[in-house]
């Protein structure tokens, strides 16, 4: 058996967990900034920062003794190195070299995307017998606050992009759209809960769809926020220069309005990634499909991605949606099967990319 301690620490959750062989949980936990950064309208990097340091030695200390071990006892540890908020991710890297040193176990960077689409190698808290891994070769959509990505999964450490966004990321257009509708922070939640009650086919919203297997989510909110604004000028509410990003959302709009916003600009967004995914999936003929990052927890997405793909769909549990330590050490697990270590120079890359196949080569 091998035991593999993770530990992410790339935006505003603290995430530690031991993973067995890859796939089953022994014990983890995570620490969520939400409260923190709520007043900011977003992550303040500075505070995630501060607030990592604080949480990050208890939760080591709770998750090795849940799962009766030491670190000396552990095969290797994983942490995340990129991509993300520099601040961040220095804490939990240079807390693990200090582990891993003292420890005298390996120390495995892991990039934080792959870590997403590992999420979907976890074997769920309530799976059956019948479970199995997702196949190759796996179609996997990356989709969370700071990426939008299609990557077509030949092998395990085998990845080849097929397209992304080209500017915002998905879960930044949730987090934008309600902070426009007055609706809080995170959006993601707040757009799903409001949207509940909403009419998606009141406003006609642009396509995230760009050619290829590309998105674009910056019209998107912008076309969403000249809405608002029509509609506050309608309702007499004063639009200026100086409230042009800051609408009064909900504080001028009736709440039957606003859900409206809320839903069809969900239903925009979704539509876009399951579109797009389709077209991936008939062009690479992939066996298996893998829903990733924190927009994969939208209930409408799951829905629609398990109604209409022609394949298997993998869509993690809600809780290994978010940034967590789990997802860490399971992509460190077969990362430490290839052989992969890091030696304690390893830096943190804030822009770290997943290591994709040149165009053209096939798998070996």
């Amino acid at each position: 058996m091998v035991h593999i301690l993770g530990i992410e620490t790339s935006c505003d959750e603290t995430g530690v967990a031991v993973v067995r062989d890859g796939e089953h949980i022994v014990a983890h936990r995570v620490a969520s900034q939400a409260d923190l950064h709520r007043k900011y309208g977003g992550v303040f990097p500075e505070v995630a920062a501060r607030q990592h340091v604080v949480t990050i030695y208890p939760l080591i200390r709770e998750v090795l003794t849940e799962a009766g071990l030491t670190p000396a006892s552990l095969d290797a540890i994983a942490v995340t190195r990129g991509p993300g908020l520099v601040g961040s991710l220095l804490v939990g890297v240079n807390v693990a070299k200090g582990l891993a040193w003292a420890a005298g176990v390996p120390l495995i960077g892991v990039n934080h995307l792959e870590g997403h689409i590992y999420s979907n190698w976890v074997r769920p808290p309530d799976a059956g017998a019948s479970w199995r891994p997702p196949s190759f070769p796996t179609l996997a959509l990356i989709v969370s606050g700071g990426h939008t990505e299609l990557i077509l999964m030949e092998d395990h450490g085998r990845y080849r992009r097929l397209g992304g966004t080209l500017d915002d990321a998905a879960g930044e257009a949730f987090d934008k759209v309600a902070r426009v509708l007055g609706l809080g922070y995170p959006g993601g939640p707040a757009i799903q809960r409001v949207a509940a009650q909403g009419d998606p086919t009141r406003f006609s919203f642009p396509s995230p769809r760009q050619p290829g297997l590309n998105f674009s989510f910056s019209g998107l909110k912008t076309a969403v926020l000249r809405q608002v604004q029509a509609l506050e000028r309608a309702a007499g509410v004063e639009t200026g220069l100086e409230r042009r990003m800051v609408p009064a959302g909900r504080q001028a709009l009736d709440p039957q309005t606003v859900a409206d916003l809320a839903a069809s600009f969900q239903r925009v967004v979704v539509e876009g990634l399951v579109e797009a995914t389709l077209e991936a999936v008939h062009r690479t003929q992939a066996a298996h499909v893998c829903v990733c990052g924190g927009v994969a927890a939208n209930a409408l997405l799951r829905r629609e991605m398990q109604a209409r793909m022609p394949v298997p769909v993998s869509i993690p549990p809600l809780f290994l949606c978010m940034d967590n330590g789990v997802m860490i050490a399971a992509a460190g697990y077969y990362a430490w099967r290839r052989g992969e270590r890091h030696g304690w120079d390893m830096d943190v890359d804030a822009g770290l990319t997943l290591p994709t196949l040149p165009e053209g080569e096939s798998k070996a």
